[in-house]
């Protein structure tokens, strides 16, 4: 099987800073560097390093082709990544010494996938393989939609947030993940908490307090794994990649969420975005 995942793909240009500035507040970095990075990059290099076969479609600028290469460096299948006549997406992201993180985003190239190029590489999908996507990208509604009547199986990562979009989606979706906040701000535009959304699988992500998987059988706490966090970017990306690899290997929810739960604590001990993401092995040795 595969994992589809309309995506973006960024350069994140990544700060270290002694704490997350406020505001009209300047401060010196003592540190820069760049990587591969994005929600959607970042789903499909996790999945990828948890052993699934991953086909990303997203765009690039001309400036992007470093990206593309990298993703297919990770394992990632590249084919479906167009090239556009807008600069690639990037991010600027202040990571302070206590590991939490400010991030400001260009979407850039992100948002002007051409729909055709959408529906060109779903026709190689097939029935009972997984398609994800999240808020940084366009297309969100029309991909889920088509998906659907594919016979795939469609997850949606609610990030960056919009109610509006989530609300719209819900019908749709099989599995839903957001985290602690968008699950309130959720609730407040639905008026129904996780536990009674019209979504078979939702899981409800919590940082270091680990996650809650409402399913069939009810509510299912995943413990998280104690950890010396260094930089928290990327960790919700690399949870949610390697559930949807466990899943589409054909793992029980449950087993792939705590599964998941490791790749994500390891992820936290590392600074850095995708390029830092752990392999399947690095996970199962981790206790």
């Amino acid at each position: 099987m595969a994992i589809w995942n309309l995506g973006g793909i960024n350069a994140d240009h990544v700060y270290a800073v002694p704490h997350i500035p406020a505001p009209g507040e300047t401060l010196d970095g003592s540190d820069h560097s760049v990587y591969l990075g994005g929600k959607g990059a970042n789903m499909s290099v996790a999945a990828a390093r948890a052993g699934a076969h991953v086909r990303h479609i997203g765009a690039v600028g001309k400036d992007g082709k470093w990206t593309v290469n990298r993703l297919m460096e990770y394992g990632v299948d590249t084919r479906a990544i167009t090239t556009v006549d807008t600069d690639t997406a990037h991010a600027i992201i202040f990571v302070a010494n206590d590991g939490e993180n400010a991030i400001m985003v260009y979407p850039g190239a992100n948002r002007v996938i051409p729909a055709d190029h959408l529906k060109q590489a779903l026709t190689q999908a097939q029935t009972g393989d997984w398609f994800v996507c999240q808020n940084e990208v366009n297309l969100q509604e029309k991909a889920i939609k088509l998906a659907r009547d594919m016979g795939l199986n469609v997850a949606y990562a609610a990030a960056p947030f919009d109610p509006v979009i989530t609300k719209s989606l819900l019908p749709y979706l099989d599995f839903l993940i957001l985290n602690e906040v968008e699950a309130d701000q959720l609730k407040q535009a639905t008026g129904e908490g996780p536990a009674d959304l019209p979504v078979k699988d939702v899981v409800v992500t919590l940082g270091s307090k680990g996650a809650t998987w409402f399913g069939p059988n009810g509510q299912i706490d995943i413990a998280s794994h104690k950890v010396n966090a260094v930089d928290t970017t990327g960790a919700g990306d690399t949870f949610t990649g390697y559930t949807l690899a466990g899943l589409d290997r054909g793992q029980p929810m449950e087993q792939a969420l705590k599964t998941a739960a490791k790749a994500s604590a390891l992820m936290v001990t590392r600074s850095g975005t995708a390029d830092v993401i752990p392999d399947l092995a690095e996970v199962q040795a981790f206790s």
